[in-house]
């Protein structure tokens, strides 16, 4: 599943980031799972990729009615009883990003955090399109968060204050619509907002 520029830098991202992420097909099957969602459920990549998502998430389903209204649909919350590989229950809350994902149609699930209830999401509001586009610094450090790097990490690599790349991640969370950073990596990967504009 490699490829060139964008694609590229969305699957480097996608499978280097300390955060867990998968992406589902139409299908509802697993396309592709990075190295921290395997090591939250135990399973191998080949236990789960090709395979219903069901097999591993418990609880509610969705109709095939909900389930193409949530692939047209934008960005959503949720909570997920995942099955781990030695049957204990993980409860996941997520940020969910349907898209054309390298020209398939594609959900991006990105995890918010996991193990314990939490409160309902709510979703913030997203900026109009005019106000959305990241500076070059803001799409940088989105980078480096997609990536699992802390703010001091990011604020040292860079050369500049730790206040300073959280005012950042801040605003590009402001401007993506995005409650948490996690949500942000969901939807820089998947809109192309981590991506290094070329040169004129």
């Amino acid at each position: 599943m490699e490829g060139v520029g964008w694609s590229s830098l969305f699957w480097t991202v996608f499978k280097r980031s300390n955060n867990a992420m998968a992406l589902i097909d139409e299908r509802r099957c697993w396309v592709e799972v990075n190295g921290a969602f395997l090591r939250l459920v135990g399973h191998r990549k080949s236990d789960l990729v090709g395979h219903r998502a069901a097999e591993i998430v418990a609880g509610s389903r969705r109709t095939d009615r909900e389930w193409f209204a949530r692939l047209r649909g934008g960005d959503y919350f949720g909570e997920a009883q995942l099955t781990s590989a030695d049957g204990r229950l993980i409860s996941v809350h997520y940020a969910a990003h349907p898209e054309l994902v390298t020209g398939r149609r594609l959900i991006l699930y990105v995890a918010l955090d996991t193990g314990r209830r939490g409160r309902a999401r709510r979703r913030r509001r997203r900026s109009s399109d005019s106000d959305k586009t990241l500076t070059a610094r803001e799409r940088e450090i989105v980078r480096l968060v997609a990536l699992g790097q802390t703010g001091p990490e990011i604020a040292d690599e860079l050369h500049i204050a730790h206040d300073t790349v959280r005012s950042h991640v801040r605003n590009a969370q402001d401007k993506l619509g995005a409650r948490s950073r996690a949500q942000l990596v969901a939807v820089a990967l998947a809109e192309g907002h981590a991506a290094d504009r070329p040169a004129s």
